[in-house]
């Protein structure tokens, strides 16, 4: 039998959690030329790597990138996805290119995130085995993003790139997924709302709208996108 873990956590302890949850946000305003002390990433890097994975798989790869023209290569293929974004946004096109989106240049810490290349596990993912791969590389980045709001860091996702452009910038090997640039680093201040919501670029759904019992169910009032 499995050793049990004993931890009990106090109604504080829950709170603070709870806290830390509700104050994440996805970060795009960084302090320029700041560091962030390698003790702190490793404990933020580490809770990354704890995350649940299916079948233990841990597909996860992170790339610390220290190179600075090699940052600037990566930020200029998020200038590019930008670009092209924009122009698919038709109506909303110049609106859009208003928003902060991303904060590769500025960001302390830039972190790759790569899915690796399929091991073959079938334990829990026979029926959605590129499904679970990501869902498992996505515990691992918001348990990434949770560490770092605890250490009153923020960070920022970044999607708004190639990513076979971007696996051939980082030499990744065949069957492998660059899934996010992740921006760590301190801020002058966390945004009092996500920053889609403070910009009215889109409202958020309330928890009403999507919570369900027994089937689907459209017999109810969503929030507009």
């Amino acid at each position: 039998m499995p050793q049990a873990d004993t931890a009990v956590f106090s109604t504080a302890e829950r709170e603070t959690l709870y806290k830390i949850i509700a104050a994440r946000r996805d970060m795009r305003h960084f302090l320029a030329d700041q560091t962030i002390a390698d003790e702190v990433l490793t404990r933020i890097m580490a809770a990354a790597h704890s995350a649940p994975s299916v079948g233990l798989m841990q597909p996860w790869r992170f790339i610390r990138i220290t190179d600075k023209p090699l940052r600037e290569n990566i930020a200029r293929l998020v200038d590019e996805e930008i670009r092209k974004t924009a122009d698919a946004m038709h109506e909303r096109r110049s609106e859009f290119l208003k928003l902060k989106v991303a904060g590769v240049r500025e960001c302390a810490e830039l972190i790759v995130v790569v899915q690796a290349p399929d091991d073959g596990t079938v334990f829990g993912r026979r029926t959605l085995p590129m499904e679970m791969a990501l869902c498992s590389t996505a515990c691992a980045i918001q348990n990434l993003w949770l560490a770092s709001r605890a250490e009153n860091l923020g960070m920022g996702w970044v999607s708004l790139f190639d990513p076979d452009a971007l696996a051939r910038l980082l030499h990744c090997p065949q069957g492998a997924l660059p899934v996010a640039l992740l921006c760590l680093g301190p801020v002058k201040a966390f945004y009092a709302k996500p920053l889609l919501i403070e910009t009215g670029w889109r409202e958020g759904k309330t928890l009403d709208s999507v919570l369900l019992t027994d089937k689907w169910s459209e017999n109810r009032r969503e929030n507009k996108k």
